[in-house]
């Protein structure tokens, strides 16, 4: 009978191994605690909106704010009040909002796939200062640009009408950016070629086989327009006097500054409550969207 001699040279490759393996398991519980502490950090606001919302005007000052009141669930006469308070106002609001998303973010990420594959596909002369354009316009906040779009938009008559909210959402640098790097490698050159050896247009060939290739892409592209353009606050804060062509987030902020004065307490309520239905329809668009999201990110995995 033999027996096996560990060497010390397979010694220590062993306690290199359970030390790996030790430091490997530490760090998977350092991530696990650092997701739950951001998952925690992300959720409890809208916790505190769900258990403020169901809370009657007198309950929001007396009960802790991150549990249902013992009193009245007053979540559905709440709901009723924001819609019926001040002759259905945020009603109005709200149809200004989905006016606002469904053509500046809509109209944004047209042209993003439009200039994005039109930039990937396409040589042409100036195609390196287009790129350097773009970047420039990535790194410039949009709050900078905020005051210049609002003296140009004044020239124009424009100021006050829900032109000076569209227009400038239409312009999506990072949109643009991000559909161009993404149409450069979605899309064969080789399939473009055959497309047009069967005597297909430019237009019919990008949209009957570009932008099915292209749909993750868009997808992440108006996603990040639809947020953008559903929390803009600066911009329509500057550039809309009138109330009825308030978004969301301005109105919501004037009924804020309302609770703040004497006598305006009695809509707080209401503000917590709009709060909460005015992050519902992102979690939707989210939630519908996210199937051809993860799609697209597992497309690139698969090798036929």
């Amino acid at each position: 009978m033999t027996t096996a001699v560990q060497t010390p040279a397979a010694n220590k490759q062993l306690t290199v191994t359970q030390k790996a393996r030790r430091k490997k398991r530490q760090g998977s519980v350092v991530l696990t605690v650092l997701t739950a502490l951001m998952a925690l950090y992300s959720l409890v606001p809208l916790a505190w909106l769900i258990f403020n919302s169901s809370k009657t005007q007198g309950d929001l000052f007396t009960s802790f704010g991150l549990w249902f009141s013992d009193g009245h669930f007053a979540l559905w006469d709440n709901i009723r009040d924001t819609f019926t308070y001040n002759d259905g106002i945020f009603l109005r609001w709200f149809g200004n909002t989905l006016l606002y998303v469904v053509v500046g973010a809509g109209g944004a990420t047209l042209l993003a796939a439009l200039a994005g594959y039109g930039l990937a596909k396409f040589s042409f002369v100036g195609k390196r200062a287009v790129f350097a354009i773009v970047l420039g316009a990535v790194a410039v906040p949009g709050t900078a640009l905020a005051v210049p779009t609002f003296l140009m938009f004044s020239k124009l008559g424009l100021t006050n009408t829900p032109w000076a909210v569209i227009i400038p959402s239409l312009i999506s640098p990072f949109g643009l950016y991000l559909m161009w790097t993404f149409a450069s490698q979605a899309i064969p050159d080789e399939m473009l070629e055959a497309a047009r050896m069967d005597g297909a247009g430019e237009f019919r060939t990008f949209f009957r086989i570009s932008v099915p290739l292209l749909a993750p892409g868009i997808v992440t592209v108006a996603l990040f327009s639809i947020v953008a353009t559903w929390n803009n606050y600066f911009l329509p804060l500057i550039m809309l006097k009138d109330p009825d062509w308030y978004p969301l987030t301005v109105g919501l902020n004037a009924w804020n500054a309302q609770s703040t004065t004497a006598g305006g307490e009695a809509v707080y309520n209401l503000v917590i409550t709009g709060s909460l239905l005015t992050i519902l329809p992102l979690l939707a668009a989210f939630l519908l969207l996210q199937r051809y999201w993860q799609s697209g990110l597992s497309a690139g995995s698969v090798k036929e």
